[in-house]
């Protein structure tokens, strides 16, 4: 009994320090959606912005996967996986999902601000997990709409039009804010799919280096219409290094959140990112103010709705323990 207290009391303490660093990861999304946001405006190309934050991070994949032991295990199960149809083709293009959410970054954060950009993300995201929940398109199977779900996901979305009225934005501006809300929406998706390539590889630093892969291809042949179309973007490369940094915040997110999920479960996972990533969009717009931030009242007060939101669709729901042998559909 006297070796059970001090066991317990490590157990609770690296539970607290797993959801602060959870905290933390989210708070790095924050971050992310800076530096992609003044890389589009130096750029005066959100998708040229994009292409490279994502590019940088597949260049540390392809370096890391092929040269863990994990990793090149991954490749191998999602390999046979593929070829025996327990995993889909299209279950494997997660990431471009995520190369939106990454151009929504370098196209409005430098008009909206992080603040607002976040709130618009979690709130499509917010409401799309409802629909991904009750198609069951993830690991976790299907889940019913509760009334708490729905509460949170309309709560979201008043906390949107809370954080963006009264901010003097014209029209155009205030509809930029529509690009996020729907990178949200492709990003509970992709969450679902990225699942199910992490089950069956077996290795979250596969999963990760296929939604980079994935993202970045999509990316690409993006920005190469972009060009014959448009012209090549007319900002010249910035020289700070920190504005290349964005994929590798997104590659240390993954990481963070692999590390701590065992600890905490994804509930408690989802719910300090998402906090932390609202909290660290409003500090970044308060502290470090860029031409677009204006973290006024009404933002804050979005910010908060936003954490109530999500802490009464997360805590609202029922927790389901992932079949482990499930097949995808």
């Amino acid at each position: 009994m006297a070796g059970t207290a001090p066991r317990t009391a490590r157990s609770a303490g690296r539970r607290v320090g797993a959801v602060a660093l959870a905290a933390v990861a989210g708070m790095a999304v924050a971050v992310q959606s800076r530096i992609n946001g003044e890389l589009g405006v130096r750029l005066d190309d959100g998708l040229a912005a994009a292409t490279i934050s994502f590019g940088v991070g597949l260049l540390l994949l392809l370096v890391l996967v092929p040269a863990t032991r994990s990793g090149r295990q991954g490749l191998n199960a999602l390999r046979t996986a593929l070829s025996t149809g327990t995993i889909r083709p299209w279950q494997c293009i997660g990431g471009a999902c995520g190369a939106l959410l990454v151009f929504t970054q370098g196209a409005t954060v430098g008009t909206l601000g992080v603040a607002v950009f976040t709130v618009a993300v979690v709130a499509g995201q917010s409401a799309s997990s409802l629909v991904v929940d009750r198609a069951g398109v993830g690991p976790g199977g299907r889940q019913p709409v509760t009334g708490a779900r729905l509460a949170g996901a309309l709560l979201t979305v008043a906390a949107v039009l809370l954080a963006v009225g009264g901010r003097g934005l014209e029209p155009a501006a205030l509809g930029l804010t529509l690009l996020p809300l729907v990178a949200g929406v492709a990003v509970a998706w992709q969450q679902a799919v990225n699942g199910w390539v992490r089950v069956v590889s077996g290795s979250t630093l596969t999963a990760t280096g296929v939604n980079f892969a994935a993202g970045t291809s999509v990316l690409l042949v993006a920005f190469a219409v972009s060009v014959v179309v448009r012209g090549a973007p007319s900002g010249a490369l910035p020289t700070e290094p920190w504005l290349y940094l964005g994929g590798l915040v997104g590659v240390m997110f993954i990481a963070i959140a692999a590390s701590v999920v065992r600890l905490i479960g994804v509930l408690v996972l989802g719910l300090a990112t998402i906090a932390g990533q609202v909290i660290g969009a409003v500090l970044l717009d308060v502290l470090l103010p860029t031409a677009a931030s204006q973290p006024g009242l009404r933002t804050v007060l979005g910010a908060l709705l936003t954490l109530v939101a999500v802490a009464v669709a997360t805590l609202g729901s029922r927790l389901r323990v992932p079949p482990s042998r499930r097949r995808p559909s």
